[in-house]
């Protein structure tokens, strides 16, 4: 009897086609689940089941892409099973799933076999910064022109290739004989740089994904002890996949072949980071004997935005065929807003939003402002501004500010004294009056050298990092934080400072209070997670769902989130669908995936869309005549209605052409 309630608890608020998918747990299952249809409850719900027929806890592990969606998944599959009185009784039920992003599956790999690829466990992990200072260094080195070869084009070719299971060895081997070359160049810059990394034994963002696959391959017998140890392996967001990540999955799976991946090639937009499309096309070519299930209801939308979506959707060629319904009601009509220019398009915005607060008690919370390209949210800000309207921009990111990497770098440089990066970062923070002479020196192995006077400074350093690496042992995070802040003397130096050195101490204080969910951790483990979590954070982590203001972001960074109000903005041609600067016009592929960010973007809504596009936008200081997007032509015009009141003219300057 308890164990047909506990099925029914598995099965519990589930339809025909999520039963189905939580049922099917032997061999290979793909789950396409359009925009809304529930695939977290139904990959938690198939999780519990699993449970429920005896499969340990521990055997389990879900991937996902962003700390949002693995922190949501982690706290659901724990109130389940919490819950759940037949496995809670008479022993309580502790042992939960493995959960995690790809890269935190990466970092978890590489910490538990570290000595085998000779880093320490507190190996760093550089954030793009990071590289990009790394990169520069080189190439002074090199005395070649950054303005001849731009390093941050070389670094995206090194974390493309690194995406692709390329190494530097295969590059060097590959590039062209010419040296003076981008590959050439690329390949010598490349090889420095894994030196200067490994001397600080530190990995960047790309190693952490290609090392641990890396590391699978070169040792079949660790290989078969994770094979072993996850029985049972769920992916979500397969169609977001590159190389690297679709080859650790394959590894991982070989062996017993009980994988469930979740995708929708129907919001793949991610191909210019390396996302491969055909990961999900052949899941069937990869694994015959796969089932396939198609999860097409929508509980999020109302009919006439799933109707428009789905309109948008069916004129791309390279899909899964399915289509989105919902038992929704109708709705409302998706307002089409002309503006003259991107300063009446912006004024709009945020007057809509004010009287949808205002009149029709709207959250500001459940209003998002989404749009194609970044530049596109300064006009929009000044907007927000000028009508007093609360707004949160997506993008600015908490950990990648100055004093709050300060104090991460003193974290780092007291576990890991060969982080020449972080130890460079913060000799002289706060100020202690040693040159670039003295630097050099205390880098190069030349501290006994130095004046009595100097050298003093140099040794009270080195002996703060001591103490404070004493205090990761014997502290809680918050407390070690407390004592960097202060111990350091940066507190005393930014209260007696300007008002912007008070409101960077208050952001250091910040991080105190941010380290606080990691006191309950063992100790020395919670700054560990703390430093993981700063190299790992992406846009959405810098949400903040319950402040009551409007949400402003690209479309890309709205992937997976909803919101009861969705503004698109800067629907025209060229924009949206972007066209790349000197191209002659958008080839069927970025067209096709310009179509699926838009839809992306449509399936954002709730409750109501609002579409808005300028007939002159200045786009790097000239003024652009446009025709609005093709994506209005793929919409029923019934289920638009054209925005006439707004009376707000912004003067329009029209420049001589």
């Amino acid at each position: 009897m308890a164990e047909e309630k506990l099925e029914n608890e598995a099965l519990k608020g589930l339809n025909p086609e999520q039963k189905m998918a939580v049922l099917t747990t032997l061999g290979p299952v793909l789950i396409v689940a359009g925009a809304g249809a529930g695939k977290t409850k139904t990959i938690t719900h198939r999780i519990l089941h699993l449970i429920k027929e005896g499969v340990a806890p521990s055997q389990i592990l879900a991937i996902t892409f962003t700390n949002k969606a693995a922190k949501e998944m982690r706290e659901r599959i724990t109130h389940l099973l919490t819950e759940n009185r037949a496995l809670n009784f008479p022993v309580a039920h502790t042992e939960v799933p493995f959960v995690s992003t790809f890269h935190s599956l990466g970092v978890y790999l590489l910490k538990e076999n570290c000595q085998l690829l000779g880093l320490p466990r507190h190996f760093s992990i550089f954030d793009k910064s990071d590289s990009l200072r790394l990169i520069k260094e080189i190439l002074k080195e090199l005395d070649i022109n950054p303005k001849q070869f731009e390093p941050s084009k070389i670094l995206n070719i090194i974390s493309r290739e690194k995406s692709d299971l390329t190494t530097v060895e295969n590059f060097s081997g590959q590039a062209t004989k010419n040296a003076y070359s981008l590959a050439g160049v690329t390949a010598k810059v490349w090889r420095l740089y894994e030196d200067k990394k490994r001397a600080e034994k530190a990995l960047d963002f790309d190693d952490l994904l290609l090392q641990s696959y890396l590391l699978l391959k070169k040792y079949p017998e660790i290989l078969v002890y994770y094979q072993k140890r996850w029985l049972y392996l769920h992916v979500d967001e397969y169609q977001d996949t590159n190389k690297v990540q679709y080859m650790l999955t394959r590894l991982l799976a070989e062996k017993n072949r009980t994988i469930c991946v979740v995708g929708d090639i129907d919001q793949n937009i991610y191909s210019w980071r390396g996302a491969d499309i055909g990961n999900l096309l052949n899941f069937e070519k990869d694994y015959p004997e796969a089932k396939i299930i198609k999860l097409e209801q929508n509980y999020r939308s109302t009919q006439t935005i799933i109707a428009a979506a789905n309109e948008v959707i069916k004129k791309n060629k390279m899909r899964l065929e399915k289509n989105l319904f919902t038992k929704k009601e109708e709705g409302k009509k998706i307002t089409v807003f002309e503006a003259g220019n991107e300063i009446e398009e912006a004024r709009y915005l945020a007057r809509e939003a004010k009287r949808l607060q205002a009149e029709e008690k709207v959250k500001l919370s459940e209003i998002a402002v989404l749009y194609r390209a970044n530049f596109q949210s300064r006009v929009i800000e000044e907007a927000m501004i000028a009508e007093s309207v609360p707004y949160q921009l997506l993008g600015t990111k908490f950990f990648e500010r100055k004093e709050v990497k300060d104090i991460l770098s003193f974290l780092r440089a007291a576990l890991n004294p060969d982080s020449l990066t972080d130890l460079k970062r913060i000799i002289n923070v706060p100020a202690r009056g040693l040159g670039k002479v003295t630097i050099l020196k205390v880098f190069s192995g030349q501290r006994a050298d130095l004046p009595p006077l100097v050298k003093q400074k140099v040794d009270s350093f080195f002996n703060l990092l001591v103490e404070i690496k004493n205090k990761i042992e014997k502290e809680k995070p918050t407390e070690v934080i407390k004592f960097i802040i202060t111990g350091s003397g940066l507190e005393k130096e930014l209260m007696d400072g300007t008002e912007e050195d008070k409101e960077d101490l208050e952001n250091m204080k910040e991080l105190a209070t941010l380290a606080h969910k990691y006191n309950h951790l063992p100790l020395g483990e919670g700054i560990e997670k703390l430093l993981e979590e700063a190299s790992l954070q992406s846009d959405q982590d810098e949400l903040k769902e319950t402040e009551e203001a409007v949400k402003l972001m690209t479309v890309h960074s709205a992937k997976g989130l909803e919101f009861d109000y969705v503004f698109i903005t800067g629907l025209e041609e060229d924009l949206f669908p972007h066209q790349k600067l000197g191209a002659q016009r958008i080839g069927q592929a970025e067209e096709e995936e310009e179509r699926r960010l838009f839809y992306v973007a449509l399936t954002r809504a709730r409750e109501k869309l609002y579409l808005s596009y300028a007939e002159i936008r200045t786009i790097f200081g000239s003024q652009i005549f446009n025709s609005r997007s093709r994506f209005f032509a793929d919409i029923d015009e019934n289920l638009l209605e054209k925005e006439e009141q707004f009376e707000f003219r912004e003067k329009i300057i029209y420049l001589d052409i």
